[in-house]
């Protein structure tokens, strides 16, 4: 740790900023007086000239270990088929459980997955002298929307405006513009898209007072209400139904007890005010986002989730998991970087045309998580498992 200075010293840059010879002109800066000298950081395999674009002031790489979990069947509408699944995680027992959950669910005949929906957003704010104003303004809005698509359009060769949603506040008015994004994750295109409708409606409509591009009704990076509600990235729902004798004979569970578990689960995640009635969706979510170069931040809106399960007549279990604002993409941001490509082409979903693919596949992962979680906690395994597998190494 360097000692405090009133002065600032800035960190190097140069021409040839994503270059080796640059980043280790900004490490040697940082690591004045650091003992020992770092050595895993500088360790990476990939020319930095491919960064730009996805990081700033580059010095090294984080080495996170990656697993492999599956296979994992899947009968989806765009992923169909089995699946070995990369995990990037330093938790020990989460790749194990997820496997656990994968083999269970492949002799039960495999995960439905469904994208019931597709959606990003950006939600500007109008103020005016009055409320009565307000609702003029979204009034016009509403005559005027083919006008306004076509001037958010002309900022991208993929997004469409599907809809304006209005809210109204006191004497503003909140439009969440609804953009489908191809295969990117969209948030950088619909704010350029949504920049260029407001300008063009300022520019047409008198007596604006306030406006502010992003007023949070978007909520990017952070898990809201109307995002389960109405759905942000991919709305996915994947389910599975257990047959009686796998609860019986693998499980060694009733229905009734894993009925049980769940009720009262339901009821803490009530007490408690969580966004997810379910066990851990964030994990293998966040696993899978660093895996395959997704935005790690939209883990905050995506791990949101919806668990729903019954009994059958044959003692058997029904299970299933909604993810309502699940944000993936496998084109652009990080997923082009090599390692994070590769696990992506492991999968079979880089490139364009496969975002879809990789959302039934996440969502089908969460459920074998879910399941996996659940059985251990409610055949009270949970912390003999983390013991056995490295939570408590000496």
């Amino acid at each position: 740790m360097t000692a405090i200075s009133a002065e600032r010293h800035p960190i190097p840059h140069s021409e040839d900023d994503y270059s080796r010879s640059a980043a280790a002109r900004r490490l040697e800066f940082v690591r004045t007086g650091t003992d020992p000298a770092p050595e895993h950081l500088t360790s990476y395999s990939f020319d930095p000239a491919v960064l730009a674009g996805n990081v700033e002031n580059f010095v090294g790489v984080a080495q996170v270990p990656i697993g492999i979990a599956g296979p994992l069947l899947v009968n989806g509408e765009h992923a169909r088929g089995e699946f070995y699944v990369p995990l990037a995680t330093t938790e020990g027992t989460l790749v194990a459980s997820y496997n656990r959950g994968m083999k269970l669910l492949h002799r039960a005949g495999g995960v439905t997955a469904t994208v019931m929906d597709d959606v990003m957003q950006r939600a500007p704010a109008f103020g005016f002298d009055s409320a009565r104003e307000a609702r003029a303004f979204g009034e016009w809005v509403t005559v005027n929307f083919d006008a306004i698509a076509r001037a958010a359009e002309a900022t991208t060769s993929t997004g469409r405006l599907r809809d304006i949603e209005q809210f109204s506040a006191s004497r503003f008015l909140f439009l969440r513009f609804n953009f489908t994004t191809g295969d990117a994750a969209g948030q950088n295109m619909v704010g350029k898209a949504t920049w260029q409708a407001c300008n063009w409606i300022r520019a047409r409509y008198p007596g604006v007072r306030q406006f502010i591009l992003e007023a949070n009704m978007a909520t990017d990076k952070k898990s809201s209400q109307v995002n389960v509600m109405k759905t942000r990235g991919k709305r996915v729902t994947a389910e599975v139904t257990i047959p009686g004798d796998l609860v019986r004979d693998v499980m060694h569970l009733t229905a009734e007890r894993m009925l049980a578990g769940r009720q009262i689960s339901n009821l803490g995640g009530h007490l408690s005010g969580v966004n997810n009635n379910g066990n851990h969706s964030a994990n293998g979510i966040a696993a899978l986002f660093i895996a395959t170069g997704q935005d790690a931040g939209n883990v905050a809106e995506s791990s949101a989730a919806l668990v729903h399960t019954e009994p059958t007549a044959d003692g058997g279990y029904y299970y299933s998991i909604t993810i309502p604002a699940l944000i993936v993409a496998t084109y652009g941001g990080g997923t082009g970087l090599p390692t994070q490509r590769e696990c992506l082409e492991m999968l079979g979903c880089y490139g364009t045309g496969q975002v879809r693919k990789l959302a039934e596949i996440v969502a089908a992962t969460v459920l074998c998580g879910e399941v996996s979680l659940g059985w251990a906690v409610v055949s009270d395994e949970w912390v003999a498992a983390h013991e056995r597998l490295g939570r408590n190494r000496p």
